[in-house]
This record gives C-alpha cells, structure tokens and sequence, in this order.
C-alpha cells in the first residue's frame, strides 16, 4: 500500500535529493512527505529501506535527533552508523570533502547535526548520496517536518491556520517560518529588539508566503499575536553555545509563555516547543505540562516525519 502511494506522489522527485533547508521543497513534496508519514505511522516496521546504511555525524549533543534516526533506519530496515567526529578523520584536518566522498561509498545518505550551515553545504556539494541537515546554527528542518505532521493531526488541516512564535530567534523561527509559508500557514514572530531573526530568511519566507496565500509578521506584542493563534511555539532562551547573560534573559522574560499570556488566546491553542524545555524561563510548568500541550507528540513524529523523508530521498 505504501509503495503504490509512492507511485502517485509528489515526494517521487525527491529520491537523491539533499535536505540543507526547507525552501528547497516544494509546497507538493513537504505534503507528500507529511501524507507518507501519516501512513508510516500505522506500521512500527515497514521493510522499504533493507540493506540501505545511514551514516550521521555529530558536533553538537543530541536526543531526539540520533535516537529518531537510528529507530527510524531499524523499522525501515536499514542501518545508521553514528559517526563522532573525534573518532574520525574530520576531527584530525581531513577535508569535508575528502568525508564526504569515501562516506559516499559506503553509505545510501549522510545526516549531520553541526554548527555552521556552510559546512552542511560543503558536505552537500562534495557527497554523490542525499545529505540531511540534522541541525545548524541557521536551520532546523527535520524539527519542522515533525512539527507541521503534529498540527496537520491535531487540526486536520495546516493551510490557513497560525502560529504564533514567542521569544528568542533561532534556528527554529528561520526553518519554522520557511516550512509554514511553503504550506499556507501564517506566523506571527513575537520577539524583543535585539533577538529578531534574520532579515533574509525572514524576507523570503514572506515572499514564498505571497505565492501560498501565507502571512509571515513580526511583532513586539505577545498578548496580539496570541489572541489569533492556533498554535503557540516556544524555543529555549540560550541555543546551544550561545552565551547565558542576565541582561539577554531581563530582555525576554515579558516574552514568558504562561498562565498570564495563555489568558488572552480566544482559540484554545495547542502550546508546542522542539525540547529541551526549560521549565521558568521561556515557558512555565503549568503551559507545558498542561492539557494544551503537544511536545511529546512532536518528540514522538521526528520519527515517523524521518521514516517519511529516508525513504523518499533513498527507498
């Protein structure tokens, strides 16, 4: 059943290609990634990827990426291999490059979770499989896969819905807003001065928006965005090695996602955040543990939104 879906849908054109950001994809192939993972789903063990070996490099500490990956692999029937670098030759001055193409020989795609999005790219250009960013200090596309597969199950629909994302800027708001405007949802970015995100990626994500019937803002007022949202997002304070300063967490603590802003939502919104959560500091206990609260659920589709696009980019 699942292969005669593949037959009919739009994620065909994506067999051999990269994942570095969303704005790659097409409205038609994210859905068709997101249809393949509802039907994935279904099944804990569905044999498409046997014999076919995911190699995944990691220079920052992961969850939920390794762990949904390396399952992801089993229940399809391959093997992940997790590569540190310290363990190899990139760690000791050998080219991405030069990685990139003996991992090709070995490996059916390459996933890396790092820090530069030049070096993503890098790998991308030298690797003859499918690379997939796993994270970078810019983007974070799988997260958003998983994401929008969560509010399409809860709403049935992601077209014409909002989303609001209070707080700090970061890899998040940039693949967030790009993934959003590609399938028609509206964002309402609320941040302080100073914690905006970039003017690039925001200025395209609001021109692919233009062509989806999308609206991407950006505002300095929580209690409006939340009035009109159907969603409520939040990210950690501090990204990973980024550097914690009183004066950076005075600046975003208005910005609080909590029982006091929950209060002016008309909608009953559902709260999600891409964990690790800090319970105090972006979001209160009671909004994250509460009944509007659908980040385990998130946690949990990495996996299934993963199976969707390995077997898309090598089944």
């Amino acid at each position: 059943m699942i292969a005669l879906a593949l037959k009919d849908n739009e994620i065909m054109n994506l067999s051999g290609k990269d994942l570095l950001t969303l704005a790659d994809y097409s409205s038609g192939e994210i859905y068709g990634l997101l249809e393949l993972a509802e039907q994935l789903k279904k099944e804990s063990y569905s044999p498409l990827l046997i014999g076919k070996s995911l190699g995944m490099i990691f220079e920052k500490p992961s969850t939920r990426t390794r762990v949904s990956f390396e399952v992801a692999m089993t229940q399809l029937g391959g093997h992940a291999l997790y590569l540190n670098p310290a363990d190899l030759q990139l760690g000791r001055g050998e080219t991405i490059s030069d990685t990139a193409k003996v991992l090709s020989r070995y490996v059916d795609a390459i996933m890396i979770r790092t820090f530069e999005q030049e070096k993503v790219e890098q790998l991308a250009e030298g690797a003859d499989v499918p690379v997939i960013n796993g994270l970078t200090n810019d983007y974070h596309p799988c997260q958003v896969l998983a994401d929008l597969l969560t509010i399409k199950e809860k709403f049935g629909t992601i077209a014409g819905k909002t989303l609001a994302y209070i707080g700090d800027c970061n890899n998040m708001t940039h693949s967030l807003m790009i993934g959003a405007a590609k399938v028609g949802m509206n964002v309402t970015i609320v941040s302080p001065q100073g914690c905006e995100p970039s003017q690039k990626i925001f200025g395209d994500a609001k021109q692919t928006a233009a062509g989806t019937g999308a609206a991407i803002t950006l505002t300095n007022d929580p209690v409006e965005a939340v009035e009109t949202a159907d969603v409520i997002y939040t990210d950690v304070w501090t990204s990973m090695g980024d550097e914690e300063t009183s004066e950076r967490i005075e600046k975003l603590e208005p910005f609080q996602v909590n029982a006091k802003l929950w209060a002016h939502a008309k909608k009953s919104p559902i709260f999600m955040h891409c964990l690790p959560a800090h319970r105090g500091q972006e979001v209160s206990a009671e909004i994250i543990d509460g009944p509007n609260s659908v980040v385990f659920d998130q946690a949990e589709n990495r996996l299934h939104a993963q199976k969707a696009l390995l077997t898309a980019l090598i089944g």
